[in-house]
């Protein structure tokens, strides 16, 4: 896993990673962004993270799923930015990285890999989450993928990015019930 510390040392933060970007291209993420939300109750659990957690996000700054997902990961973080620092890598084409990224066989995006403060790697997590899938069995079965042209329905908006909290109050709760780091804190 060091090679993917590395790879998250040289991450850029969301704004960063948007700025390499086409100007069509921000304007796909931003409008995905600005429909991404998170209500009360789920800023209320996020701030109450008490351990600092590492998220890299193997993306594709020209991927449809990317643009339907990747600005919500960004909403969860800016909830509490003290314990989540997330960064975005654009994917890995070839090497050994880009093996290990592999889903079901193939090069995906976008891939989440979740670290401890001190880098020990807890879960991995990629290309979709069950909403995601749902919403694009419902839409189509075969093998084009979304564009990003256009932005998704709210209500898919909603349920992914309940999907992607649900999967990082997971890792959460796993640095915060681990004897390791329990005793670290001393708690």
């Amino acid at each position: 896993m060091s090679n993917f510390l590395d790879v998250f040392s040289t991450a850029l933060p969301y704004s960063e990673y948007l700025a390499t970007g086409t100007e069509e291209q921000q304007r796909r993420w931003t409008q995905v962004y600005d429909i991404a939300q998170l209500d009360a109750t789920q800023q209320q659990l996020v701030a109450g993270f008490e351990r600092e957690m590492k998220i890299l996000v193997h993306s594709g700054i020209w991927c449809g799923d990317c643009v339907e997902q990747c600005p919500l990961i960004e909403r969860i973080a800016e909830a509490n930015s003290a314990k989540i620092d997330l960064r975005f890598a654009e994917r890995q084409m070839t090497g050994e990285l880009a093996e290990d990224l592999r889903v079901n066989g193939g090069s995906r995006v976008p891939v989440v890999q979740f670290f401890s403060e001190d880098g020990l790697w807890c879960a991995t997590v990629g290309d979709r989450t069950l909403n995601r899938y749902r919403a694009l069995a419902l839409k189509r079965l075969g093998p084009s993928c979304p564009t990003g042209i256009l932005p998704p329905e709210k209500s898919e908006v909603e349920a992914t990015l309940a999907d992607w909290l649900n999967e990082v109050e997971r890792v959460q709760l796993m640095l915060r019930l681990t004897p390791r780091l329990r005793e670290k804190h001393q708690d």
